[in-house]
């Protein structure tokens, strides 16, 4: 009797397995491979959540208070920072490293060339894009310096100073290629 119902218990374990890899999985994967892992990362992190999980529920009878499925998510998410900060923080840096972070094959963009198309879109437009972009400041203080009446009128008039660019980018067909040395 008791080997009867041993068996039904792995069975009924392994479709558990099988419908949270079927309705986590996916998710896991993309979040992974959005932050710029592989797949076999990815069935790494979840196996690890998926078997955290198993020996929580197993040992303390679990209560979790939303699905079965974000109690993995939110593990393999957690597993998966935790393992990226680690590899982050144990690479080795030597000076062939830093020598040689960027390749010479790499073209970078003319900095004239960009500050000229830019000053197309006329001097208050520079320097509001300036402003928020390079010197980093916020909308609260761009509304004040350029005499908006609120933080609402500064972005919309960023946002218009960007769509001038875009368009004057459309009108020449420029691309990437254009703005090189």
């Amino acid at each position: 009797m008791d080997a009867v119902k041993l068996q039904e218990q792995a069975a009924q374990r392994q479709q558990l397995f099988i419908g949270l890899y079927k309705q986590v999985f996916p998710a896991v994967a993309r979040y992974v491979a959005r932050c710029g892992g592989s797949f076999d990362e990815a069935k790494d992190v979840f196996q690890d959540a998926l078997l955290n999980y198993y020996e929580k529920a197993s040992s303390t009878g679990l209560s979790i208070n939303n699905s079965d499925g974000a109690y993995i998510y939110g593990t393999a998410r957690y597993l998966w920072i935790k393992r990226y900060k680690e590899g982050g923080q144990t690479l080795p840096l030597n000076e062939a490293d830093i020598v040689n972070t960027v390749p010479e094959t790499v073209n970078i963009p003319d900095e004239n060339k960009l500050l000229q198309f830019l000053e197309t879109t006329g001097r208050r437009c520079m320097e509001l894009l300036r402003s928020f972009y390079y010197d980093k400041l916020p909308m609260t203080q761009i509304a004040e310096t350029f005499g908006f009446s609120g933080v609402r009128s500064a972005t919309v008039q960023k946002y218009k100073c960007i769509e001038k660019v875009r368009e004057t980018v459309k009108q020449k067909a420029l691309t990437y290629e254009d703005f090189l040395k």
